[in-house]
């Protein structure tokens, strides 16, 4: 039997039916909306900066990323590097800088490298290192990467539980005052059940931070079919979110990840995206096999992450097809990838809640190669 993206039979959800979940799901946040909110300062605005130097022998390269890095933010902002991250962040500020922790057998995670520069950053615009804290989710898996390892002295850092289950409505962690409720619950769960059907945010988000940074990293997803800048944030500030892809076949990433994002304590205080491209994976995420890793030695920068994820999703697309594979909404069931239908959908039902600029003819590429 033959799927398209505009099939709809039994678990499996089609583009349309995405959309309309997605419209119904109610969010209970608040945040103050201000210029710096989702989209940003540069909607549709996105950075890629090369560098054939980044990686060498499978390491990262320090200097060359530090260039990146200066490179990037300058073409993103068009000011000085203090003055890139001005733009964004003054004293007093606190801010969350979410990783990526998930991939550790295929080494692609939020690079050390890139965080330094981060930090870096934000020191230089008069942030202090006690008020920057690093999170991830799952403690087990945060910690489990050396993260905290990796931290300058007085960098905090924060995560939500303990680690993965496949329950995931415990509240320790989350906010009850911040959630998205959607008409989505996990086989078993009474949909009457609040707790089963709302996802809560976490503390880290409400309560810890007022600004946050989102470094993603370039990569495959079985469900979601790409996981960038808008899945790195739907499912690693929330609870509850195995019921966006309960089976291989009962998936709504397609409608979840852009509802959550709509949450205004997460669509108002992420300010700036970064996606670590250095490694990138393009089959069987999100935790990959070595096989399916390549160089592709970019960084990519950005407010907008809807514009992002489209020029991410484009790269990787670009890889599958050179090996062989075709492109991720297309793509069939394999050993590796074994959902039905991967959802890459997410990114344009993102851009029609507003949350960024889908359309490739708005979306402004500048390419940097060093």
């Amino acid at each position: 039997m033959h799927f398209t993206r505009r099939t709809l039979l039994g678990g499996f959800v089609g583009a349309a039916s995405l959309q309309g979940l997605a419209l119904s799901a109610q969010v209970s946040s608040r945040s103050e909306r201000t210029k710096l909110s989702m989209p940003g300062l540069y909607r549709g605005r996105v950075v890629a900066v090369e560098d054939a130097a980044s990686i060498v022998a499978n390491k990262y390269q320090a200097e060359p990323i530090r260039e990146m890095m200066r490179r990037g933010m300058a073409e993103l902002t068009g000011g000085t590097w203090a003055e890139a991250w001005r733009h964004f962040f003054q004293p007093g500020d606190v801010v969350g800088i979410k990783v990526n922790p998930v991939g550790q057998a295929s080494g692609v995670i939020s690079g050390p490298e890139v965080m330094h520069e981060i930090i870096s950053g934000l020191n230089t615009a008069g942030i202090k290192n006690q008020d920057i804290v690093v999170y991830d989710r799952y403690h087990d898996q945060f910690f489990g990467a050396g993260f905290d390892k990796w931290l300058p002295d007085g960098v905090r850092t924060s995560y939500a539980a303990k680690d993965y289950d496949n329950i995931q409505q415990g509240m320790d962690g989350y906010d009850p005052d911040h959630y998205m409720d959607m008409g989505l619950v996990l086989p078993g769960y009474d949909i009457d059940n609040l707790q089963a059907r709302r996802s809560y945010a976490s503390r880290f988000i409400t309560t810890q931070v007022n600004k946050l940074i989102n470094l993603a990293v370039l990569k495959d997803h079985q469900s979601a079919g790409v996981t960038l800048c808008l899945k790195n944030l739907s499912h690693g500030l929330v609870n509850n979110v195995a019921r966006s892809h309960a089976s291989v076949s009962a998936n709504a990433c397609g409608a979840f990840i852009p509802a959550v994002v709509s949450l205004p304590t997460i669509r108002n205080k992420v300010v700036l995206n970064i996606i670590d491209g250095i490694r990138g994976l393009y089959h069987g995420g999100p935790s990959g096999k070595p096989q399916f890793v390549w160089e592709h030695r970019t960084l990519y920068f950005g407010t907008d992450p809807v514009a992002l994820d489209t020029v991410g999703l484009k790269a990787i697309d670009a890889k599958r097809v050179a090996v062989g594979m075709k492109k991720t909404i297309d793509d069939t069931p394999d050993q590796f990838d074994t959902f039905v239908h991967k959802q890459p959908e997410h990114i344009e039902l993102a851009g029609n809640m507003g949350l960024g600029e889908f359309d490739e003819k708005k979306i402004d590429l500048r390419r940097i190669r060093i």
